[in-house]
């Protein structure tokens, strides 16, 4: 007998410190929250809406730093820009594949973000 998978529930990254964790999610990303609940004080599960899915941040939760995300960017000149302008770390330079170009950019704690952009045909 096999699982149903019915749909993409989250995808949910742990993090220390939430005040911090915004800046990047909301700042640096420009993510707009989905949804947020504080489970006790200083507890909390944030969700942002990418795209019709929920992309979350938590320090209520265990986990690992994670390093399998990968966000479709507008202008992925204009974010290794604003990356190497914000105070966190480009854990792979800008590199092409095939046909597309991406980056790797850590959260405060360790969380590696790819940013994405499909190159165009000449």
């Amino acid at each position: 007998m096999s699982i149903q998978v019915k749909e993409l529930a989250f995808v949910f990254h742990p993090v220390t410190d939430v005040p911090r964790a915004r800046k990047f999610y909301e700042e640096l990303l420009g993510l707009k929250i989905g949804m947020q609940v504080e489970f006790t004080p200083g507890q909390w599960w944030i969700e942002y809406d990418v795209a019709g899915q929920a992309l979350a941040i938590t320090n209520a939760m265990p986990g690992k730093p994670a390093a399998s995300l990968a966000l479709e960017v507008a202008d992925l000149g204009s974010a290794l820009t604003a990356v190497h302008a914000a105070p966190y770390k480009v854990v792979t330079e800008l590199a092409a594949y095939g046909n597309c170009r991406m980056f790797q950019v850590a959260d405060a704690d360790g969380n590696e973000i790819t940013l994405h952009s499909r190159k165009l045909k000449d």
